[in-house]
């Protein structure tokens, strides 16, 4: 396995560990009001990779067999078509997915404070109170893990640009299994040393790690839309070029 395959899923592997189910929600548990149950914020943290894995197998799965059925009907030309195009869409998701004005910023918050008056509290504020009970009994957090996996998986682009370079790559489905193994505990690696940091620096870290789940929480749909539109960037470029080649 070679340098060139590693670099880039590490990268996206460091992206994806600093979304909302692996870092933001994990950050939520480390600061509630009473001194954080490590034990609970394994769980949380083992059932999301378990989750990402199982998920990333089936994908892998699917995929390879949709490849070489396009490979027997060497109707690759199509797949690049469709590589194109959803680079394309990528980039412009990309673009609307967040404000990117103060003013539109400033309508955003407007709609939002419009919506908690009309509707109370958001399933992101809600998902806030229940990581923030200490009380709450095992199964919750399993089923906070889940609900934060099964919202976000669609918006895990960093983690389907992985699987698609998996697919491309010449491993072998165990070999890609194994790469996908090691890109999940790499997800929540971050959330791991901030815990350990959180247990054995309790006073000293805790104003740090408040101040970093204030970043997240005010630049993550931001981040999230830079990752989106240069990954599309790149999808767009990486297929125009095989379209030009001979």
């Amino acid at each position: 396995m070679n340098f060139e395959l590693l670099a880039p899923l590490a990268v996206l592997a460091l992206i994806d560990s600093t979304s909302f189910g692996t870092l933001l929600i994990p950050l939520w548990l480390m600061l509630a009001p009473v001194r954080p149950r490590p034990g609970r914020i394994l769980l949380f943290l083992g059932t999301v990779a378990a989750f990402y894995l199982l998920l990333g197998i089936a994908l892998l799965l699917g995929a390879s067999s949709l490849l070489a059925a396009l490979q027997k009907t060497e109707n690759l030309q199509a797949l690049r078509v469709a590589q194109l195009l959803a680079g394309i869409g990528l980039m412009v998701l990309g673009v609307l997915m967040e404000p990117w004005t103060k003013a539109g910023k400033e309508r955003r918050e407007a709609r939002q404070a419009e919506n908690l008056a009309r509707h109370g509290p958001s399933l992101h504020m809600r998902m806030r109170e229940r990581a923030s009970d200490a009380s709450a009994p095992v199964g919750a957090v399993i089923v906070l893990a889940l609900t934060a996996a099964v919202i976000e998986a669609a918006s895990m682009i960093p983690y389907l640009a992985e699987i698609g370079v998996l697919i491309a790559s010449e491993l072998s489905l165990a070999g890609r299994a194994a790469v996908l193994f090691g890109y999940c505990l790499m997800m929540i690696a971050p959330a791991l040393v901030l815990l350990a940091a959180r247990l054995f620096l309790h006073e000293y870290v805790a104003p740090i790690l408040t101040k970093v789940e204030a970043f997240l929480s005010r630049n993550a749909n931001e981040a999230t839309a830079w990752v989106v539109f240069l990954l599309g960037l790149y999808l767009v470029s990486d297929g125009w070029n095989a379209l030009d080649g001979p």
